[in-house]
């Protein structure tokens, strides 16, 4: 049991659109990750991902809505949806979902997959 300072971690972070887990808990995973610019769009089948903004804002782009998030405002993107995350400047995010999601779901790419477990 140790306690994590997220100013502390998200300093560690040094590139976009790569998450990074800071905490793991009943099958879930807590990541920080910093976006900037627009991410591919994709779904995840059978995982659900909730999206968290802690500083700065960016927006979830869906086919039929965009939701914006400010500071301390979450969204919960169910399974089979698809979405791509959207920050015209850079914001940092948590997002908590199933341990090993791989971040960009049905799709590979190069600039965008993450390896899945990757602690800081």
């Amino acid at each position: 049991m140790d306690k994590v300072n997220l100013t502390e971690k998200f300093a560690l972070i040094n590139e976009h659109w790569r998450p990074k887990v800071v905490g793991e808990l009943n099958g879930q995973e807590v990541k920080l990750v910093k976006f900037q610019g627009e991410f591919p769009w994709h779904h995840h089948a059978a995982e659900d991902e909730m999206f968290m903004a802690l500083r700065g804002s960016f927006r979830i782009e869906f086919r039929d809505k965009t939701i914006e998030l400010n500071e301390g405002e979450f969204v919960i993107v169910p399974r089979g949806v698809e979405h791509r995350p959207v920050a015209d400047e850079e914001v940092e995010v948590l997002l908590f979902e199933p341990a090993q999601l791989l971040n960009t779901g049905n799709i590979v790419d190069e600039k965008f997959t993450a390896p899945a477990g990757d602690n800081i």
